[in-house]
């Protein structure tokens, strides 16, 4: 009877309304039913339409701003490398968009207050809502080496004067991404491993370059024209020890140049002469053109023992 008051069916009465107590009954159970129903409804109607208000809203808003974008930078993921990648680029103030399709680093990128839009970057009208024709750079950094390279092929077909970075994980990856489209091919694992080396090798270099802040802006302006910087402290009997720079420049067939040299005492000597003698324990600043490793190899090999007749020196 309740029931069929409240949604008001009005199949008919299943029990005869005769006496007064049912009458003061039936007519609580309208007013009070009905109105606890329109209530509900009202309540449950205003929800889901804020949501929904808010969920338009909120979409059509990051999409305003993307249309403003011009020469931005689209970042396929927001994982590790997508993090650091979206942080570094907003302290520079660089315009980035970003490109991902979990809910939970959505809510992330946003709190950050970065520009992200909600789709699955494998999908061409995806790539399209952020921008792809007006894109300067695209970096597609996911971990899934395959997706990498349907986005890089994806992205490549849309805008074919767009500069595509990827990411990849196995080394096997690296030719395919390049024949997909990439410019340039990123590999975090090796990357990661020739910095370990480095520490280990090297730790010279690790101390003196990346501790100051000049040197670290040196080293940038260096690898901006495609050289790199190493410094390599010279051993006790290796095979450049000794030698004077002009030397040791030539022994290296034009793969460095030697541009600072720091003695054990303390002294630093910007642009040495050529006449200049390498001695044990220098920390020897190199301007490097080609691998470093073979560059520092020189300094770290052992020195050549010669023979004159029954001597050896």
């Amino acid at each position: 009877m309740v029931t069929l008051t409240i949604f008001s069916v009005g199949y008919g009465e299943v029990h005869p309304i005769d006496t007064p107590y049912l009458h003061a009954l039936t007519m609580a159970t309208m007013v009070f039913g009905c109105t606890a129903m329109i209530v509900l409804t009202g309540a449950l109607v205003q929800v889901f339409t804020i949501f929904e208000l808010r969920r338009l809203l909120g979409a059509d808003r990051v999409q305003t701003q993307i249309d403003k974008l011009d020469d931005h930078v689209v970042i396929c993921g927001f994982g590790r490398i997508g993090v650091q990648l979206a942080k570094e680029l907003h302290s520079a103030n660089k315009g980035f968009v970003i490109l991902e399709r979990s809910p939970d680093k959505i809510a992330e990128a946003q709190t950050l207050g970065y520009l992200c839009l909600a789709g699955d970057a494998t999908e061409e009208s995806a790539l399209r809502a952020v921008g792809i024709g007006r894109a300067r750079v695209l970096a597609t950094v996911l971990p899934d080496d395959a997706v990498n390279v349907f986005i890089t092929l994806s992205a490549r077909n849309l805008n074919p004067k767009l500069e595509i970075i990827a990411r990849g994980e196995a080394p096997t990856t690296e030719r395919k991404l390049f024949h997909a489209g990439a410019d340039k091919v990123v590999l975090p694992t090796h990357i990661g491993a020739e910095r370990i080396a480095e520490l280990i090798l090297y730790p010279h270099t690790a101390g003196v370059l990346r501790n100051s802040e000049r040197m670290r802006e040196i080293e940038r302006a260096i690898n901006a024209i495609g050289l790199e910087m190493e410094m390599v402290v010279v051993p006790q009997d290796g095979a450049l020890t000794g030698t004077l720079v002009a030397e040791a420049e030539r022994r290296g067939g034009g793969r460095f140049m030697i541009v600072q040299i720091n003695r054990q005492g303390g002294e630093t000597i910007s642009d040495p002469p050529a006449n200049m003698r390498i001695e044990a324990g220098d920390g020897v600043a190199l301007v490097i053109r080609g691998e470093r490793s073979a560059a520092a190899a020189l300094f770290a090999a052992p020195a050549e023992r010669i023979r004159v007749g029954r001597n050896t020196f």
